[in-house]
């Protein structure tokens, strides 16, 4: 019985800006930006209006992903700093902290370049659905907490470190499904789905998801499937997603952004009676075997099979503590280092009300103090470190055996 992880489901090229203030308070005040223009909600139809967005989202500590009007957009502003070209994507990134310890992937891809060739792990063996080389970057812009940026009447200050993503990338809005998918999940342990965020055409997304439950179908019986949300730029989407696909889920993951998204409020997340709400709050709207949620402080599941996965949460919330230490840098031997370091105490008081007043198990995070952090990528890297647990198909096999032995038993008792 093979063990493969496959990974979807798409990747892409990302354009990593070195955070400068001085170049955006120039820019603020070249294009005469006001405090109380800033909103995270404006069309990107320009470069003013994504100039907006940024502080919008630094002035509140907040993060997110936009769609923009076009890839020039994005080209002009990076051009603006120092640019590190990479690769994104929330299957590519998860793959890249696995290929880090050793373990091996497959990716399914909608897009390639020579970019991604250069770039991509030796250890990464690719199914795509791309017909053509083609090239739509993500601009990523990581700003640090405490960074000020001057307006045209006045300063917005970011409470805290952050990420944002703006994107206009046509073969990840399409997301064609590669016909080989399926021969690839017939021997997979894992597979993990994420990318639908990006579609904007409802009727396209239904086709989408008609192949991807066909490929599905040749999935082992015991192969653990994990989902992973992100920012949807048509969020009523997501619901149709999860009308397809909720019922195939073990892991449903997401951050606090998408967490606050689906309640449509703020939550306090070291504030455990806030927490615990949100937490059961949002599974019933998501009532998945485990719902996740991966936050700074904390990385908690919940829902009637989530007490089987503490071990990856712990791994998830090692390896993500890891990058945001030591970027794409980090290793095996890094990772041993970060579990040494404390947990932070007020995600442990909030992990342990959530433990006593809800089917869930948590993990607290690590406390981490670094002067160079890396915020992009930590999601995705935190559900590499989850697949990084996930038994072997053989041992998964005794295990989802051992499960329905035991509900049967309970049944038969009640």
């Amino acid at each position: 019985m093979a063990d493969d992880l496959v990974l979807g489901l798409g990747g892409t090229v990302d354009y990593e800006i070195r955070w400068d203030a001085a170049v955006l308070s120039a820019l603020a005040e070249g294009y005469g930006i006001r405090s109380d223009e800033l909103t995270t909600t404006t069309p990107i139809i320009d470069e003013r209006a994504l100039v907006v967005t940024v502080l919008a989202f630094l002035a509140t500590g907040g993060g997110g992903e936009r769609f923009v009007l076009s890839s020039d957009i994005v080209e002009r502003f990076a051009a603006h700093f120092e640019v590190e070209t990479t690769l994104g994507g929330t299957g590519v990134r998860a793959g890249i902290a696995l290929d880090r310890i050793g373990v091996p992937t497959v990716q399914h891809l909608v897009s390639i370049d020579e970019t991604v060739r250069r770039l991509l792990p030796r250890s990464m063996r690719v199914v795509s659905s791309a017909t053509r080389d083609t090239l739509d970057p993500h601009l990523i812009v990581q700003y640090p907490a405490g960074a000020i940026v001057r307006l045209l009447d006045g300063e917005v200050s970011a409470p805290s470190s952050n990420r944002i993503i703006f994107a206009n990338d046509a073969p990840n809005r399409e997301m064609a499904i590669a016909p080989a998918l399926g021969d690839a999940l017939a021997d997979a342990a894992a597979f993990l789905v994420s990318g639908f965020n990006t579609m904007q055409d409802a009727d396209l997304l239904a086709h989408r998801l008609d192949d991807l439950v066909a490929a599905m179908e040749r999935l082992p019986a015991e192969a653990l499937v994990y989902y992973e949300d992100a920012g949807f730029y048509r969020r009523e989407l997501s619901a149709v997603v999860r009308a397809r696909l909720l019922s195939r889920i073990d892991v449903y993951g997401m951050n606090e952004d998408e967490l606050q998204e689906y309640l449509g409020r703020a939550v306090d997340l070291l504030d455990p009676d806030d927490v615990v709400a949100a937490l059961a709050e949002a599974h019933e709207l998501i009532p998945a075997p485990a719902l996740v949620v991966h936050t700074k402080y904390w990385a908690i599941a919940v829902g009637p099979r989530a007490a089987i996965h503490r071990a990856a949460l712990d791994s998830a919330v090692r390896t993500a503590a890891a990058r945001y230490r030591w970027g794409d840098a980090c290793t095996a031997a890094h990772l041993d280092d970060t579990a040494r370091l404390a947990r932070h105490a007020g995600g442990a008081a909030v992990v342990a009300a959530a433990e006593r007043r809800l089917p869930a198990i948590g993990v607290a995070a690590h406390v981490v103090d670094t002067p160079h952090p890396t915020t992009i990528g930590l999601g995705d890297t935190f559900v590499g470190g989850f697949l990084a647990a996930v038994p072997s198909a053989a041992r998964r096999a005794t295990a989802v055996a051992l499960e329905r032995a035991l509900d049967a038993a309970a049944t038969i008792a009640r």
